[in-house]
């Protein structure tokens, strides 16, 4: 009985320490920003409550750009247009604003970079790259 007891005990630390381990593990930082209009700050990816969020840092600046949106590429060059980077107001886009983090949506399955886009001149304004692509899923 107290061997069970002991036994027990041992794999519900063990499940702790290990639990510690990946949420460490899943926080991963992307190369700087660069390109025409974007040239400052990363982004990170973490998993919380289950959801992929990616943020952005706070060298990052919005671009003067008139309709700048997250972009993400996936590792096969698959682009996904989603949420535009400033928050609207009642008078229109406050620029100083952003939208400093997005959760992905469940059907992007990984990332490969992250680029700022301007939907209204249709142009890549600066990307960042992680090292390896980032699995945004484990029912692989």
């Amino acid at each position: 009985m107290i061997r069970s007891t002991i036994r027990t005990a041992l794999f519900g630390v063990a499940a702790l320490a290990m639990s510690a381990s990946l949420a460490v593990a899943q926080t991963h930082t992307s190369s700087k920003f660069s390109g025409a209009k974007v040239n400052a700050g990363t982004v990170t990816h973490t998993v919380k409550d289950g959801k992929n969020v990616l943020t952005l840092s706070s060298e990052f600046q919005i671009p003067d750009t008139p309709d700048p949106h997250w972009q993400i590429v996936d590792s096969k060059g698959s682009t996904y247009l989603l949420q535009r980077l400033g928050v609207k107001s009642l008078g229109g886009l406050a620029k100083d604003r952003i939208n400093q983090s997005i959760t992905l949506p469940a059907y992007i399955k990984d990332v490969a970079k992250v680029q700022i886009y301007c939907a209204w001149a249709e142009a890549v304004l600066g990307e960042a790259s992680f090292p390896a692509p980032m699995m945004t899923t484990t029912d692989r």
